[in-house]
């Protein structure tokens, strides 16, 4: 049995623990928002957030994955999330969508560690989730502008 924390709710599951945390997520606890993109932990399309940092479900066994907190996409709640949420929307961000997940896990742990990350830093921290369709400068615009909304209010 893996015992794991996700989302704030404790489950007990019968996999085997070299089962990657991806697969355990999408098909024992129905979290479909964390993607499979490639399975080896090129793509950031699985991207969670495991103890605060953005982390490849991919390339995460259930086993190692226990006695941590684990938030996937449906779990990111907060100012954060909300601002990177309209931010999303107001910057027109996602086209196929495929990788928000990624890149907004990405973004939150960004924002929590550093509030007011500058052109350089977004692009450094985000370049672990790969965008098919482009959408790389509308992210930091994004990221800019939740990141204004958190630190000043400004929306």
């Amino acid at each position: 049995m893996i015992t794991l924390t996700v989302n704030g709710v404790l489950h007990s599951l019968d996999v085997d623990p070299e089962t990657p945390l991806l697969w355990v997520l999408n098909e024992h606890l129905n979290l479909t928002g964390t993607k499979y993109g490639c399975g080896t932990g090129e793509c950031g399309a699985c991207t969670v957030i495991i103890d605060g940092n953005a982390e490849l479900s991919c390339s995460i066994t259930a086993e190692e994955a226990q006695h941590s907190e684990i938030t996937t996409i449906e779990g990111l709640k907060g100012e954060t999330a909300d601002a990177l949420g309209r931010a999303w929307v107001e910057e027109d961000v996602s086209q196929c969508g495929y990788c928000q997940p990624g890149q907004i896990m990405t973004a939150a742990v960004l924002l929590t560690h550093n509030p007011e990350p500058d052109d350089g830093t977004i692009d450094a921290q985000m370049s672990g989730v790969l965008c098919r369709c482009g959408t790389y400068q509308n992210i930091r615009k994004a990221i800019h502008l939740a990141s204004r909304e958190l630190c000043h209010g400004k929306k």
